[in-house]
């Protein structure tokens, strides 16, 4: 018996995801799967609404995955369908955006010497209000400019400055009160 190797290609597997092809589809999500639940961990803090927000945005990848051009990686045009679904998420779940006086601490920066670990920094993204987080997020992890996190939020280009700016001052207070940060600049 001769055996035929699956597609390992990936645009011969999203040609055959275009035509329905179930194999390839699971393909594709195998590949791609824990990198888009790393996304949507990353703006949703309970782990089982980041699994079903990333499942529903698979469902919206293969349902359109025929608009995908090949200009540019896959993995992006997956990886933009994520952000958008977990946006549309925390909107249903009515995220608030904070006014300028809510909290208030010194600017300080990170030193060099503190030995922050990834599991730790998410522990304290995940404790930012929804609003701040999202914006933090969009702005220094996903690198949107904040012109266009207002389109994606709703909101306005200098709420979104702001919200990035109360973020930052919240985190390294945080940083601050567990003696993991200093004083000064970078």
């Amino acid at each position: 018996m001769k055996i035929i190797p699956f597609y390992t290609n990936e645009k011969q597997l999203i040609k055959k995801a275009v035509l329905t092809n179930r194999h390839a589809q699971q393909k594709l999500f195998e590949t791609y799967a824990s990198k888009m639940l790393s996304v949507c961990r990353q703006y949703i803090k309970d782990l089982q609404f980041a699994e079903d927000v990333m499942i529903s945005g698979f469902v919206k990848v293969f349902k359109h995955i025929s608009s995908f051009k090949n200009e540019g990686s896959f993995e992006g045009w997956i990886r933009k369908i994520m952000i958008r679904e977990c946006i549309s998420h925390l909107r249903k779940q009515r995220f608030v955006v904070y006014d300028d006086s809510v909290f208030e601490s010194d600017i300080i920066s990170i030193s060099q010497s503190s030995d922050l670990d990834v599991a730790h920094i998410q522990l304290l993204i995940d404790a930012l209000p929804d609003g701040y987080k999202a914006v933090f997020i969009l702005y220094t992890v996903e690198g949107y400019k904040h012109k266009e996190i207002a389109n994606m939020l709703s909101i306005t280009e200098s709420t979104s400055k702001s919200q990035l700016f109360k973020a930052r001052k919240l985190l390294q207070g945080k940083l601050k009160q567990q003696k993991i940060i200093g004083y000064g600049s970078k």
